[in-house]
């Protein structure tokens, strides 16, 4: 019998959510995903500290153009090693900067392609806020394409399908941590876990009215939460699951069906006050939007630290 991560491969495009080419090497993934977390945990590998000192050279000792070229030879160094896209991250704290956004993007992608990395092997990584999908929008019609993440409720999904995303990165695992604090549970089975049913009311709703908005399930916490999204577009995964899921052998059922058909005319795009009204009204995505911003703002200004030092020519936490 296949492994779990070989039947998977099968009914659903596999994505490493990591920037360790080593990781991605070993389990040959379609995609990679990074963020300023990932890039931050990959700043301290030997072969991306080479990267880094490129990145200095390359950014003339200016720390944001530093951090930014080195996301994108990070992401060029992955491209070579999958087929399908790279993720690269807007800086979070323009979250709520609809300009400021298209610019960075723009940025990262005028980085790539001086590398002679093409436009359409990279997604763009933005907080699904108002300001974030109105950016999107206004980028996948120049062309640029974008992963809206951090997204936390069906509201978030509906407005990100709206403006024409490529794609969307629903959380699993972080809904499962804010149930099963709230439930006051230590495990919640998947047939019963609110991340999990998340992404598949989004999947089968983009299915049912034709969105071409690719579903990426991100952030599991066990390889329970992967077989039972089984199906879906795609699903970004951590080294350790890909490995569990490698060394797992069990039969595996496709979860999420294939839809060929549609199911009538769309519902109206949501306006801004029904986005926001709707977002509000879910505490738990309101929560925890607004906690993966800060966490990856956070991650993003320990980078600049590291840069910062390496300008200085001491890359010595």
């Amino acid at each position: 019998m296949a492994n779990l991560l070989e039947q998977l491969r099968t009914m659903t495009s596999v994505v490493a959510d990591t920037g360790d080419v080593e990781a991605i090497l070993k389990h040959r993934p379609d995609d990679a995903t990074t963020n300023p977390s990932l890039l931050l945990k990959a700043v301290d590998l030997p072969h991306y500290r080479t990267l880094l000192d490129q990145a200095v050279e390359a950014g003339h000792g200016e720390v944001e153009a530093v951090c930014d070229r080195f996301a994108t030879f990070v992401g060029g160094e992955i491209l070579q090693n999958i087929k399908g896209y790279v993720s690269t991250e807007v800086d979070a704290r323009l979250s709520f900067d609809t300009a400021a956004t298209v610019n960075k993007a723009q940025q990262l992608i005028e980085y790539y392609e001086a590398a002679g990395v093409k436009r359409d092997r990279i997604l763009i990584k933005i907080a699904a806020t108002w300001e974030g999908i109105q950016a999107a929008a206004e980028l996948e019609q120049q062309g640029i394409h974008c992963n809206l993440t951090l997204l936390f409720s069906f509201a978030q999904a509906q407005a990100c399908a709206d403006a024409g995303a490529t794609l969307i990165s629903p959380f699993v695992g972080r809904i499962y941590d804010w149930y099963k604090r709230d439930r006051d549970v230590r495990h919640i089975d998947p047939i019963d876990d609110p991340g999990v049913k998340s992404v598949a009311q989004i999947y089968e709703f983009y299915k049912r009215h034709g969105f071409k908005t690719i579903v990426m399930g991100a952030s599991f916490r066990h390889i329970g939460q992967i077989t039972a999204l089984a199906g879906c577009d795609k699903l970004t995964i951590a080294p350790n699951l890909l490995q569990e899921l490698a060394e797992t052998e069990e039969d595996l059922q496709r979860a999420l069906p294939e839809h060929s058909s549609q199911g009538g005319e769309r519902p109206s795009a949501l306006t801004e006050a029904e986005f926001r009204w709707q977002l509000n009204e879910d505490a738990m995505a309101t929560e925890k939007l607004a906690e993966g911003i800060r966490t990856f703002a956070a991650d993003q200004i320990a980078l600049e630290r590291i840069v910062k030092r390496a300008i200085e020519g001491d890359i010595r936490r």
